[in-house]
């Protein structure tokens, strides 16, 4: 598709997510990290992210990346912040959404993936989008 002759919108609504449980300190993109989402061939976009802890939580850091074009290193989006919860019948279990202003814009095989600081299991969720 030609650039500026036509709009372009999601042809395909998806909601992928991972489960990551594997603990990774490294800040670099080494280490352990779970795919989220490989955008197609045109791209993606989506409005968010969002994260639900699945059990007790202690202070630690989710950290969200995104590898260009499935290959080579996986660069640092944002860190957030995991405050400690104990979960029960009258509190919820730690949960964030980051929804920022511009959406996440994924190029073509841009592949976002998330790590857990402290080993502790998360889902983590892309929302309101697809691939073009």
């Amino acid at each position: 598709m030609a650039a500026g002759t036509s709009p372009i919108f999601v042809a395909t609504p998806k909601r992928p997510q991972v489960r990551i449980s594997t603990a990774n300190t490294n800040r670099d993109g080494t280490g352990t990290l779970g795919t989220v989402a490989t955008a197609g061939a045109d791209g993606a976009y989506y409005k968010g992210v969002r994260i639900q802890a699945e059990g007790t939580t202690t202070a630690g850091v989710i950290r969200l990346y995104v590898q260009s074009a499935g290959s080579g290193n996986n660069e640092l989006v944002i860190e957030i912040l995991v405050t400690a919860t104990t979960p029960s019948t009258t509190v919820a279990a730690w949960s964030y959404e980051w929804f920022p202003p511009a959406g996440i814009v994924l190029a073509a095989t841009d592949v976002f993936k998330a790590s857990t600081h402290n080993g502790e299991t998360f889902s983590v969720a892309l929302e309101g989008g697809g691939n073009y």
